[in-house]
């Protein structure tokens, strides 16, 4: 558009980023460019570039791509009511295979080794028997195991599965 054409009183589309917006144009403001209401929520705005003005506001026409409408734009991405529809469309799929825990396969290992052990026994055995894996290949496993082993036992109380058998041993409870 070009500056004679703007004519006060009537509508226009402007853009704000990438959106466009219907305003009503007031008068000529005077440092240039015009002051305007905007439609949807009367609010004042100071348009100062007709750059900003797309064209003659429609109601009934859809915004163009000249217009910020949505093409010539990347898509957006879908959102989560998007994604389930897709996945139930999708059909039947593989149900996930559960990894054992730290602590499942600790109650394995102790099971068949009808020993206390530390957990640094139960880590070595955990791996060699490929009963477990580290999932972030932390540098401690066997004080993570400590950890929770200890928290079990504390949060639990005589239903925990563990018991401690010496300095740095545990055992399975009832064993």
């Amino acid at each position: 558009m070009k500056t004679k054409d703007i004519k006060v009183g009537r509508v226009y589309a402007s853009k704000v980023g990438r959106n466009t917006t219907p305003v009503r144009i007031m008068r000529a403001a005077e440092g240039g460019g015009w002051e305007a209401v905007t439609l949807t929520g009367s609010k004042p705005v100071t348009i100062k570039s007709v750059d900003r003005l797309v064209g003659p506001h429609n109601p009934k026409k859809k915004p163009t791509s000249a217009q910020g409408g949505k093409s010539g734009t990347k898509p957006r991405k879908p959102t989560s009511q998007a994604k389930k529809a897709t996945k139930s469309k999708r059909g039947p799929t593989s149900p996930k295979v559960k990894r054992a825990s730290a602590l499942d396969s600790a109650v394995r290992v102790l099971s068949e080794s009808k020993e206390p052990q530390t957990c640094k026994q139960m880590i070595e055995t955990m791996l060699a028997r490929d009963y477990w894996k580290p999932s972030q290949g932390g540098k401690t496993p066997a004080n993570t195991l400590y950890a929770a082993i200890l928290k079990e036992t504390n949060t639990k109380g005589k239903d925990a599965r563990f018991q401690k058998d010496g300095r740095g041993q545990f055992a399975l409870a009832g064993a």
